[in-house]
């Protein structure tokens, strides 16, 4: 199974990561809410470790899901958090609680953000390749 590293920055206005492979190399940058308390479509997720499963969403299509039951994270309850997607999406008003690939960070409008989310996505789709992996979220 892969295992890839999200390594965070928190601030005011989002969390801004970078995921990187085993090896170290960068796969892409990634957005999210800010932490606010693991509020439910308020929040990013906590730190910690999670399985990514592939995912079908009726609103995003096919996509990942991350669940961590010891962090009350699952893919459909009953536990703290449900539905956390991995989705296309540049800026984090965008989201409800999930996580966004982009190529690298920047602002669209007046809002920062990952810009070109649609690469991003297809390249991280392709790499994970519909198969079951491992993510760790540590702060950077």
């Amino acid at each position: 199974m892969k295992h890839y590293l999200l390594k965070r920055r928190y601030f005011p206005h989002g969390t801004f990561s970078t995921l990187h492979r085993a090896d170290g190399s960068q796969v892409c940058c990634m957005v999210e809410r800010p932490f606010l308390n693991n509020r439910p479509g308020k929040s990013c997720v906590p730190e910690g470790t999670y399985t990514l499963y592939p995912h079908k969403s009726q609103k995003f299509g096919e996509c990942y899901a991350l669940e961590g039951e010891t962090l009350g994270v699952t893919r459909y309850g009953p536990s703290i958090r449900t539905h956390i997607l991995i989705h296309k999406a540049n800026r984090v008003s965008e989201l409800q609680g999930c996580l966004a690939p982009g190529v690298d960070f920047g602002q669209v409008g007046n809002e920062w953000a990952v810009v070109n989310s649609t690469a991003a996505f297809n390249n991280l789709m392709a790499e994970l390749g519909g198969e079951t992996a491992r993510l760790t979220i540590q702060k950077d």
